[in-house]
């Protein structure tokens, strides 16, 4: 199982950025799909979630009305795209997959390299 992740960089507050996890290695439609983040000295925090079909996505309070979280299993790919960034975004994300039971908060087996996102007050 390999996920990629990418679309990360430097934004200004208030500002967007998408990120893309590239899943292969795992026939992705049977895998529920997720991000994470951490930033320096802090621990792993959970972000937002997508069930395998794609029609439940589970996010944490604090990017709840900011981020939205999707799919396409066609692509093998799930988006992060954050709206309204905060400083306190800053942080390297993680892309996940579970082929596991759906759970809230989800857990997660397999996770891929981070890309950093960086957001400049």
């Amino acid at each position: 199982v390999q996920l990629q992740a990418s679309g990360g960089g430097l934004v200004q507050a208030g500002g967007s950025l998408r990120l893309s996890c590239a899943a292969s290695g795992l026939a992705v439609s049977t895998y529920h799909m997720g991000w994470y983040r951490q930033a320096p000295g802090k621990e792993r925090e959970f972000v937002a979630a997508i069930r395998r079909s794609g029609g439940t996505t589970y996010g944490a309070d604090s990017v709840k009305g900011r981020f939205i979280i999707s799919r396409d299993n066609a692509k093998s790919t799930v988006w992060l795209q954050m709206n309204s960034l905060k400083p306190e975004d800053t942080a390297t994300y993680y892309c996940a997959a579970d082929p596991g039971a759906w759970t809230t908060p989800p857990v997660f087996r397999y996770w891929g390299q981070g890309t950093q996102v960086t957001v400049s007050s």
